[in-house]
């Protein structure tokens, strides 16, 4: 067996030119060697882009509001990213050995037909993201219009969203190789004025090194810390395995898989910590937690070019979104070219903003129900991980991914898999302490609210799954 795709799979459309963008017709296929011309350095920009974003600045804060102090917010955020990075560096390695997607390379441990089930999930999160991302950028652009005095109440949201929406759609409609130039021509710009305004902000704001935090006993400190790991520590980097392969699949298959790992963790963990801890230290000056409010309050008459610095984000994000999105609509089983995909999935994601714009309420709800469903996917990864690295020691069939059940070496539904997921789950829910009460599990509220759910769920799953494919063989 080959970790790389066979000549019979690859596909037939013509090498990108290098004369401008070329638009992607590659849909789920393994990706030809023609069509692999991303370097690491621009991965890392995809990455990198995608995470210089409102939320990893709000999360950082998240930490003094738990009551930790500064010193240890930054520990939390800093260690607990090495960890989760390094995790969702390994999957882009897998990505790229294989030229494969991340929906269809989970048909080996969970079954042909059985992969259906974390693809589908992965469908309806990836557009609902794109509804709560687009409201984000939504409330930045109008912070910044008002700031010019311009207001107009529900008439002006819904132009500004359907701009915004049509920017992010057309890139996505493109294709990888618009959303890497994209992202490897505005990215660096973002980054270094970023930077420039990092030191204002840190010159500028009262900072409160030595900010003790809140009187907490060890067992107290100790929940807030788990909480912490899991929103924007450990778990932030997990949240991302299930787009690894969509992008790195495109990275050229000369490129080493040092380099891959190097370029798509460390384009994760930058901005992340970087976003985070400046998120944390405004924060200890008693800015709040609010992206605008937070801005404003900072920098003052310098808020304006920070704000739309910020709209980068969401939308470097979204664009992964929809892209996945239509990968994951077609490794369940959809029918269609990737670009209809795409744009039925933007049309579904904007209904889902009109419904945000009507009920701001809402939306803040469906965020926070959002964030809590993502339990299933340290559970899922583990599965995943064991079995490409120990179960099949690297040796994938590709080829045989694409097979009918009959042929394939694959079987249809692989109850191994599903059972270690199911059971992955469940253990993740148990010691989960989510935002919503029907994701704040037993034994999490047993033990002081704290919340290990991506630690619980991947060992359960992942131990479970080895010991019943080792017994299988």
């Amino acid at each position: 067996m080959s970790t790389r795709p066979t000549e019979s799979l690859t596909t037939s459309e013509p090498p990108p030119s290098p004369a401008g963008v070329p638009f992607d017709a590659h849909g789920i296929e393994p990706v030809s060697a023609e069509g692999r011309d991303c370097s690491p350095w621009e991965l890392f920009w995809i990455w990198c882009g995608a995470n210089i974003a409102p939320i990893n600045w709000v999360l950082g804060a998240l930490g003094i509001t738990l009551g930790l102090s500064l010193v240890e917010t930054l520990v939390v955020v800093v260690v607990g990213n090495v960890i989760g990075c390094a995790v969702f560096g390994a999957f882009n390695v897998i990505g790229h050995r294989t030229a494969v997607n991340q929906m269809v390379l989970g048909r080996a441990p969970f079954g042909l037909s059985g992969a259906v089930v974390p693809g589908l999930v992965q469908f309806l999160l990836t557009m609902g993201w794109v509804g709560v991302n687009t409201w984000v950028v939504l409330d930045l652009v109008l912070a910044v219009l008002a700031e010019f005095g311009v207001t107009g109440g529900l008439w002006l949201e819904v132009v500004v969203a359907a701009g915004i929406m049509a920017v992010q759609l057309g890139l996505a409609l493109y294709g990888f190789y618009a959303i890497r130039s994209f992202e490897k021509y505005t990215v660096p710009a973002t980054a270094l004025v970023m930077a420039i305004m990092t030191v204002l902000a840190l010159v500028s704001t009262d900072v409160h090194w030595s900010l003790a935090g809140e009187a907490m006993t060890s067992g107290e400190k100790f929940t807030a810390v788990t909480q912490l790991l899991t929103a924007i520590g450990v778990g932030w980097g997990l949240t991302w395995i299930p787009y690894a392969s969509d992008y790195s699949r495109f990275v050229r298959v000369t490129a080493s898989a040092r380099s891959v790992f190097w370029s798509s963790s460390l384009g994760m963990y930058v901005p992340t910590v970087w976003l985070a801890a400046l998120g944390a230290c405004l924060a200890s000056a008693g800015s709040g937690s609010d992206p605008s409010a937070l801005v404003v309050s900072t920098f003052g008459v310098m808020a304006v070019p920070v704000l739309l610095l910020l709209v980068h984000g969401p939308i470097a994000t979204n664009i992964l979104n929809l892209y996945s999105c239509s990968l994951a609509a077609l490794s369940i089983g959809v029918r269609a070219a990737r670009w209809k995909v795409t744009l039925g999935a933007g049309v579904v994601a904007a209904m889902v903003l009109a419904v945000f714009i009507e009920a701001d309420s809402f939306a803040h709800a469906f965020d926070n129900w959002m964030v809590s469903i993502l339990v299933w996917i340290s559970p899922w990864a583990a599965v995943m991980l064991v079995d490409y690295t120990l179960i099949r020691r690297g040796a994938l069939d590709v080829g045989g991914l694409y097979l009918p059940a009959s042929e394939s070496p694959y079987a249809r539904w692989n109850k191994a898999g599903l059972i270690s997921l199911a059971a992955g789950i469940a253990a993740g829910w148990a010691w989960q302490y989510g935002l919503v009460p029907a994701m704040q599990g037993p034994v999490a509220i047993a033990l002081g609210n704290i919340d290990f759910s991506w630690l619980s769920g991947s060992v359960v799953a992942g131990g479970l799954y080895w010991t019943l494919s080792r017994r299988a063989t």
